[in-house]
């Protein structure tokens, strides 16, 4: 037994890295890091305390949130004694990805109500996810820590006229709850309209530290998750993350996940690969925005490629780390570690009893993450990047609500139905696509798939056949994302890294577009969920270039899935 690892639930494999980790653990002792994460003592990340100190109260969830176990157990039964049988959760980032964990990793328990998420703004999904649920029977749950997430807000005004215009605008009041920060623009509008609940949740934790806070908690006790038993689980592993003695370290798994990520990241071993059982696999997209949106700014970054299928290992570039997060049992993976450990491929193997640890995991991973932090000498929790896109798509859509337009690009490739934006000079589309990327790639290189469109079924089994011929054929790390989703995830790490990020953006033409109304209750409206999109997409790719990224952009006019089949074939 090696001396990181603890019993057979956390094995590291990492060679004569070894070496390098255990100086780093000797520096944190001595800098007494993890008694002073434990004070709150912002000088760990950084000389002043703005985004840190303000930031802090995660390390306390776990046990503080059993004070509110009552209080949201209460809602839950209230809610299911008046017969609601779905909710609708309306968010972005932080306030969804951990709802999306709970609902797919535990499932719903019988007279619970079945969770769904709307975190896509392409108007083909909005107009799904009103038609699945009978609004009758949804709640509808409002989540933004700022309470101004574009996104988040537009969903609101647009379920809250829906539910309003089929029930009622006295009735549809009774179906909307709120998740938000005190004094936000939300909890404002909820108090207007009259929401059935408000949650207030602590200021002081950062959306993407929130998972087990009312953001996470609220949406899994409405899915019927013994919220004592997630509890307690995590609050065993907060006593384990205190230990800091170097003789006992092996104790502290989430101090050493932290030191192995940072050590190897700053040896330029910065792409971490999440295999995950089938059973938990929706946790990697939860660990993708922690970890991406914490450490990637000041030309550094860890990037995470989750939902990667296992391929050839002679496929793998040699500055990737990979973690294996099994659930007991599963030996599906052991072939895979059995390799790597003979080819001196790095890796961790995190072992969890049953699902009920998965709030062990969210803390350990918050707390790893806040360690790797530390030792790549960033500041963990602000986003200094994030607002860049925002910025641009906010732009086109006022010049949009003053032209009744908005821009398009000049020069385009046009093939079929396929269309290559802002290209010229270039023969046909299939040469165009390889020609990007290799005048694109270099040592570190990485793939981003961005896709502005549909998260439907269909579309994601095309764009994972795209990203299994990307590795295949250039054997460079893959990650994607459907917009905006990712923007709120991994878009930080995407303009805030060391710029090895080769961007393949995909949108498609709009059909059946809806407007996003002006106010609650009001059928007045300037700008469509379609104009959104677009422009989000568009913002991005402007955001990325003004950071010197390498993006292609393609336009799909239709039948999506087929042409990104098509285009995956031009790979081979």
């Amino acid at each position: 037994m090696n001396k990181l690892q603890h019993f057979e639930s956390f094995i590291p494999q990492l060679g004569t890295l070894e070496i390098d980790v255990l100086q780093n653990l000797r520096k944190m002792d001595e800098e007494k890091i993890i008694h002073r994460m434990w004070e709150k003592d912002y000088t760990v990340w950084g000389k002043e305390p703005k985004e840190i100190a303000d930031r802090l109260d995660w390390l306390d969830m776990p046990s503080f949130m059993k004070n509110e176990i009552e209080n949201i157990e209460s809602f839950v039964n209230e809610i299911k004694a008046e017969g609601f049988e779905n909710a609708l959760l309306l968010g972005m980032g932080g306030s969804s990805l951990a709802p999306e964990v709970f609902r797919f990793t535990f499932g719903v328990r019988a007279g619970y109500l079945n969770l769904e998420i709307c975190d896509s703004t392409h108007p083909e999904n909005i107009i799904s996810k009103s038609e699945k649920f009978d609004c009758s029977k949804t709640l509808y749950v409002v989540s933004t820590k700022s309470g101004g997430t574009i996104e988040t807000i537009s969903f609101m005004k647009y379920f809250y006229n829906l539910v309003g215009n089929k029930l009622g605008f006295e009735k549809a009041k009774k179906h909307f709850v709120a998740i938000t920060d005190p004094g936000s623009g939300l909890e404002n509008i909820a108090r207007e309209l009259g929401f059935r609940k408000i949650f207030l949740n602590n200021p002081n934790i950062g959306g993407r530290f929130s998972a087990l806070s009312l953001f996470g908690l609220v949406p899994a006790a409405l899915v019927g998750i013994n919220l004592s038993n997630l509890l307690d689980r995590a609050d065993r592993f907060v006593k384990t993350s205190t230990v800091s003695n170097i003789e006992n370290i092996e104790e502290n798994t989430s101090a050493t996940l932290g030191l192995i990520l940072g050590t190897l990241a700053e040896k330029n071993i910065n792409k971490l690969s999440l295999c995950m059982s089938e059973q938990i696999k929706y946790l990697g997209a939860w660990v993708e925005q922690l970890i991406a949106e914490s450490t990637g700014k000041v030309g550094k970054g860890i990037l995470p490629v989750d939902g990667e299928k296992i391929q050839n290992i002679k496929n793998y570039s040699k500055d990737r780390l990979f973690v294996f997060l099994i659930i007991k049992n599963d030996k599906s993976f052991d072939k895979t570690m059995e390799q790597m450990k003979e080819n001196s491929i790095p890796f961790v193997k995190i072992v969890m009893n049953d699902i009920y640890e998965t709030g062990a995991e969210l803390f350990r991973w918050e707390f790893a993450t806040s360690i790797a932090g530390w030792v790549m000498n960033i500041q963990p929790f602000d986003q200094p990047n994030v607002e860049s896109a925002k910025v641009l798509a906010r732009k086109m859509i006022v010049d949009y609500k003053s032209t009744g337009k908005l821009s398009k690009p000049v020069d385009s490739l046009v093939e079929n139905d396929i269309e290559l934006l802002f290209e010229q000079g270039q023969k046909n589309i299939r040469n165009a696509l390889i020609n990007f990327i290799e005048i694109s790639k270099k040592e570190g290189s990485y793939f981003t798939i961005q896709s502005f469109i549909n998260p439907n079924e269909e579309n994601k089994i095309a764009i994972e056949l795209f990203r299994e011929k990307l590795l295949e054929k250039y054997k460079l790390p893959t990650t994607s994302g459907f917009g905006p989703r990712f923007l709120h995830s991994t878009g930080q790490l995407h303009k805030g890294d060391s710029g090895n990020g080769i961007f393949i953006q995909f949108m498609s033409e709009i059909s059946g577009d809806i407007p996003i109304p002006e106010n609650p209750g009001s059928d007045e409206s300037t700008v469509s969920f379609g104009v959104l999109v677009t422009a989000q997409a568009m913002g991005d790719r402007e955001a990325l270039l003004s950071n010197n990224r390498n993006v292609i952009t393609i336009n799909i006019k239709k039948n999506v899935s087929d042409n990104i089949k098509l285009l995956a074939n031009y790979l081979e």
